[in-house]
């Protein structure tokens, strides 16, 4: 069991695992929703990006790219840039592929993107590569007191 589920058993919050073979080192995410069958729209990637010395975590569709100025702006930053994989990995906890915004070693400020509260349940990762868990995007919001704006841009 990964702190992911952990955290969320704890919070006695309702989630589905989906479970599938991951045999990439790269495209975690589309990888995921090909895999699991699901719409790219409803499966979520997990970033970490930073300011300085504050890291912060983006939840956004495996489909989009973050938008840093628009990120760095709901975060309340003045200016960002994407997390070294080593660095998202040692401030997390998790590896690449399999960071989920649950369970972090360090809670991190997280931001959603708004696109996720149209879906009933949205994909996110369970901790590690090959595990994902669907949760209801208010309750990530809500366990998470994760803030909702236009983080993203199309691919």
């Amino acid at each position: 069991m990964t702190p992911a589920i952990r955290a969320l058993k704890a919070q006695k919050i309702n989630h589905t695992l989906y479970s599938y073979e991951c045999d990439v080192d790269h495209d975690f995410g589309h990888y995921s929703a090909h895999e699991l069958g699901r719409d790219e729209n409803e499966v979520y990637k997990t970033l970490v990006f930073h300011s300085d010395k504050t890291y912060v975590t983006a939840v956004i569709p495996v489909n989009r790219t973050l938008n840093l100025k628009q990120a760095a702006r709901l975060a309340g930053l003045k200016k960002a840039e994407m997390a070294k994989p080593e660095d998202a990995m040692r401030i997390t906890g998790y590896v690449v592929g399999g960071i989920s915004p649950f369970g972090q070693k360090k809670r991190l400020l997280t931001l959603l993107d708004q696109e996720a509260m149209a879906h009933e349940e949205i994909l996110v990762s369970g901790g590690k590569r090959g595990l994902s868990v669907g949760v209801k995007p208010q309750d990530l919001v809500d366990f998470l007191s994760a803030r909702v704006g236009a983080i993203t841009d199309e691919k």
